[in-house]
């Protein structure tokens, strides 16, 4: 599964259309989950930061693996189809 997970992170590190800022949200919580950073929000605006937290907050009853898994999937079904 690690490897599937590098895999998509790296497919939407070289995606280059635009992606709805909800998806993006969602990916950045798994991800940020998956990678065991629990680290604040750090952009420059106040809005983006809220909206960030409010990403992990949703996503924080979530495990590791399970923000993997999540974060594959939507992937595949989200950006890929």
């Amino acid at each position: 599964m690690h490897t599937d997970f590098a895999e998509a992170v790296e497919y939407i590190n070289n995606y280059t259309d635009p992606l709805p800022a909800d998806l993006l949200l969602k990916l950045y919580a798994y991800y940020k989950i998956a990678n065991k950073n629990y680290s604040s929000p750090d952009s420059k605006v106040p809005l983006i930061n809220a909206f960030k937290a409010n990403a992990l907050i949703q996503a924080k009853n979530m495990g590791r693996e399970d923000a993997m898994k999540a974060y594959i999937k939507l992937v595949k079904t989200d950006v890929k189809n």
